[in-house]
């Protein structure tokens, strides 16, 4: 089933994302569904990508197991026990149960290579999110060590923006900065040791975090996907190019040829473009994790 929409009766719908649709099943958890809903310089497509949904959650699923020392926000329940019969195939394969979460108010973006909003801020200044680069870099080039460089939370429809690690300390504090980084970075090399074994390259990722009623960091969200990260094929990978991706930097590049401002609403995306697209998405998931969806 492909879905744009979800449209569960049964739970009140408490907000609707870019991406996943969330409904309220009591004071402590909530239902995700993750729609096939593609967003690409932060506008949503008017045209759902088939097996998005299913891939965003499995592979956050996988990530979620495979750093299950790091406490996350699945509750681990079936949602389909939460919802009516008739409503059970929007949720099929694309739903997950979760605890509710104070958001911490920053995305942890943790940068490998150097590339995206990266490479054109180091070309302009030498630096990410002020952090001085050694120069002579070049646009993919592997970046001496892995960065945490938080951005802040846009407003849906507004870009997000790069901050500053002193802006972050502003906002957290400088505990919670130093321990969001830490993980996050711990989080990012673990994960990109087991892609690389796979042939892939994790270029950059977003992760987000929360806090339980306990206080306790929590990885929220979704984790290490194709939505919030750049997977590039290691066997065609170079420095001095913006290298293939498994990601929807595919739809970015048509995008960007497309005559376009970058504001709702987008352009009508092809059928070769979503085809190719799920394809993609689906590649990534099978290689990382070595299933293969149905």
């Amino acid at each position: 089933m492909v879905l744009l929409n979800s449209s569960i009766k049964s739970l009140p719908l408490i907000h609707q994302g870019k991406v996943r649709d969330i409904y309220d099943i009591n004071e402590h958890k909530m239902l995700i569904v993750t729609t096939d809903r593609l967003s690409a310089f932060d506008v949503i497509m008017g045209e759902p990508i088939p097996f998005k949904g299913q891939v965003l959650t499995e592979m956050a699923n996988f990530w979620f197991d495979y750093f299950k020392d790091i406490p996350n926000h699945l509750t681990y329940e079936n949602p389909e026990n939460f919802v009516l019969p008739a409503e059970i195939d929007q949720i099929h394969g694309r739903a997950v149960v979760v605890k509710k979460l104070r958001p911490i108010p920053i995305e942890a973006i943790v940068r490998g290579y150097i590339i995206g909003s990266g490479w054109k801020e180091y070309q302009a200044s030498q630096s990410i999110c002020n952090i001085s680069l050694p120069k002579g870099l070049k646009q993919a080039s592997k970046l001496p060590q892995a960065l945490f460089t938080p951005s802040n939370k846009a407003d849906q429809g507004q870009h997000d923006e790069n901050i500053s690690l002193e802006h972050c300390r502003s906002l957290l504090g400088d505990d919670l900065t130093k321990t969001i980084s830490e993980m996050s970075i711990s989080i990012y090399i673990k994960a990109s040791e087991l892609a690389k074994a796979k042939g892939i390259i994790i270029a950059d990722t977003k992760l987000e975090f929360g806090l339980d009623s306990n206080n306790q960091v929590t990885l929220m969200d979704e984790v290490l996907t194709p939505d919030s990260s750049r997977f590039w094929p290691e066997k065609s990978y170079q420095m001095g190019m913006s290298p293939p991706s498994f990601d929807k930097q595919y739809v970015r590049d048509w995008l960007e040829t497309q005559d376009w401002n970058k504001q709702a609403p987008a352009p009508t995306l092809p059928k070769t473009v979503i085809e190719e697209t799920s394809n993609k998405y689906r590649e990534a998931f099978e290689k990382i994790t070595g299933q293969i969806l149905v």
